[in-house]
């Protein structure tokens, strides 16, 4: 009865994730100028069917493909296979190398509740770089993409921190911790999508006429806030599923702690960065409180189960500054454009959630994860170690995911070529490259 109960909560807080996806549509297409409504849409509407089909077919297999069981779910199922290499006496996982297309667990109810939830997971990274690339990618470069972030690039770095890969038995190989900690997704979905965004975005190049010879940056400013309101508070909605789900047990009492440290560290976050750009700019910039509240969540994801709530509140806080602060020096510093500041959100406050894991667990929770004994402790609550294990998993991610990305991203500038041609981005993606408009004329 238990486990038919984990079962139904797993997959209701996967429904609540993917709903998720309409929030994504929203914010990214109001940030984004009128002309390409149609274009931004579409991006986060076939990022989906393409990202369930390409991790059903390979990234399931490759991420959770060693994984023998989830307790809470079910029994065990045999098939289970983790490729591995032997350094030093431990075994360091590499990636899974069974279950692809489901094939060997088409029966398993367990099995298929965690498909359905680690999918809508990978589709939340995997939509990341629609907003940062938007208004001047090419939508065949951007199916490619599709195919290999959600086959490649994400389950590889998800079976090392969620699969029984060498992050995660940090702690048992290296004495790190409990190795690296990621409760719901802070680095594995969120960083990996922001440096992915950074590499495209890199690849990618500016929008036309964004920064000029002289040194003025044009302001292209999105064309529907309350669109982007809308998507920030859907997105904040679906992130109680993110987040408490991730227990993958309704029975566990952390729930109600877990959802609690999310609400707190997005409304710390929205007002961090809010009240940061208004006493620069003398006025409110509400798209800024949206992005400093998504922020807040990103940052959260990685440390809910582990820290208290004054400890997410402050959490969130930072979050709203790093992604306010980081939205300007990307832009006016690094002279990087993003329509949307998902580098900023997703990749800066990825990497600091963490690192929050690392400093703030509190002991509270976490007895006996990756296989340590005790419960996860971080600096502050006696355990540098397990901060240490933090950093090497945001080192692993930066060192594996950008250089990966960004050479996929190039050698695929080669093979069909990123970017529209300059005429169809002056024109707007929407009538040249979709062949629709969101706003016809009548």
């Amino acid at each position: 009865m238990e486990q038919s109960l984990n079962l139904a909560w797993v997959l209701i807080a996967g429904f609540l994730v993917m709903f998720m996806q309409v929030g994504f549509a929203m914010v990214e297409t109001g940030f984004t100028r009128a002309k390409n409504a149609v274009n931004t849409m579409g991006m986060n509407l076939v990022i989906y069917p393409i990202g369930v089909i390409g991790f059903w077919l390979v990234g399931y297999g490759l991420m959770l493909g060693g994984v023998r069981e989830w307790p809470s779910l079910g029994a065990a199922v045999a098939g289970e296979h983790e490729v591995a290499i032997n350094l030093g006496g431990h075994l360091v996982g590499l990636f899974g190398a069974a279950k692809f297309a489901l094939v060997s667990v088409a029966h398993d109810p367990s099995s298929l509740a965690m498909f359905l939830f680690a999918t809508v997971f990978m589709d939340t990274a995997a939509t990341i770089p629609t907003g940062a690339m938007a208004e001047r990618w090419r939508f065949a470069s951007f199916i490619a993409y599709g195919l290999f972030m959600s086959m490649f690039l994400y389950p590889l770095y998800g079976n090392w921190v969620w699969g029984g890969g060498w992050l995660a038995t940090l702690g048992a190989s290296a004495g790190l911790g409990h190795g690296h900690v990621d409760f719901a997704g802070s680095t594995v979905v969120h960083m990996t999508g922001g440096v992915t965004a950074l590499a495209g975005t890199l690849a990618l190049g500016p929008r036309a006429g964004r920064f000029r010879r002289d040194g003025t940056i044009l302001a292209m400013p999105g064309h529907n806030l309350p669109m982007t309101v809308t998507g920030t508070l859907i997105l904040a909605f679906g992130w109680f599923g993110f987040n408490a789900g991730s227990t993958l047990s309704a029975s566990d009492p952390r729930i109600a702690t877990i959802a609690v440290n999310s609400m707190l560290a997005s409304a710390t976050g929205a007002l961090a960065a809010l009240f940061y750009i208004w006493s620069s700019l003398r006025k409110p910039d509400i798209g800024m409180a949206c992005n400093g509240l998504l922020g807040g969540l990103v940052s959260i994801t990685g440390c809910c189960a582990f820290v208290a709530p004054a400890a997410a509140a402050l959490i969130g806080m930072v979050a709203g500054l790093i992604t306010a602060s980081s939205v300007v020096l990307l832009e006016h510093r690094l002279r990087l454009d993003d329509p949307v500041g998902a580098i900023s959100v997703h990749g800066f406050c990825g990497s600091w959630g963490a690192i929050a894991l690392g400093l703030f667990a509190d002991g509270t929770y976490g007895f006996g994860w990756n296989g340590v004994e005790g419960p996860v402790r971080g600096l502050l609550f006696g355990d540098a170690s397990q901060l240490a294990a933090q950093c090497v998993g945001i080192v692993a991610n930066l060192v594996f995911v950008f250089p990966v990305a960004y050479g996929f991203f190039r050698v695929l500038d080669r093979v069909i070529g990123n970017r529209v041609q300059a005429e169809v981005e002056w024109a707007g993606l929407d009538s040249l490259e979709m062949g629709s408009d969101a706003y016809p004329r009548t």
